[in-house]
């Protein structure tokens, strides 16, 4: 990963690996009993050691008190733009008057991690209307249904992906 930016694997990556592991093993059990969560740190704890070196697309993480903060700000951003995407791409398809213009376009991100990068694309995707169609370097191609006329790139990114990118970019590298 070198000359991206992105820190070398060290020992916050295994322990963010670790707590990943825990966390989900806990919501699979559905319980906090003392047995479960034994086994749950002895199992996150094996597959951190085996295996954590694989999990490198959790390298873009900053890792920081307010993280959960800034992770609770995107979703909530997130959720609001789902539902504005959703108002609008229903209005355009019950209100014949309004056009349909899908046109591909590019967006760029100064995001660098793996993990920044793919959460920027899926966040776009989800969101109605746009869909991500490839993640090459720093640029998004982007299927958008309706593209004003003489959108550039600049315009694009800053319409699309803006808002959520600044969100992602307080807790990802």
């Amino acid at each position: 990963m070198e000359g991206t930016g992105i820190p070398p694997l060290g020992r916050s990556h295994y322990l963010f690996v670790f707590f990943v592991c825990l966390l989900l093993w806990l919501l699979l059990a559905g319980n906090l009993d003392s047995q479960e969560l034994l086994a749950g740190v002895l199992v996150s704890g094996l597959v951190t050691l085996l295996f954590g070196s694989r999990f490198s697309i959790f390298t873009g993480f900053r890792f920081s008190w307010l993280a959960p903060l800034y992770i609770l700000q995107y979703l909530g951003d997130f959720f609001l733009a789902l539902m504005a995407a959703n108002f609008e791409l229903a209005r355009r398809i019950l209100t014949p008057s309004l056009p349909i213009r899908p046109e591909m376009v590019e967006l760029h991100t100064n995001l660098k991690s793996p993990l920044g990068k793919m959460l920027l694309a899926n966040t776009i995707t989800l969101t109605p209307g746009t869909l991500t169609v490839d993640v090459s370097g720093e640029v998004l191609l982007v299927h958008w249904v309706y593209c004003p006329p003489g959108t550039d790139t600049r315009q694009a990114t800053e319409l699309i992906a803006a808002s959520i990118e600044k969100r992602l970019a307080r807790f990802l590298l």
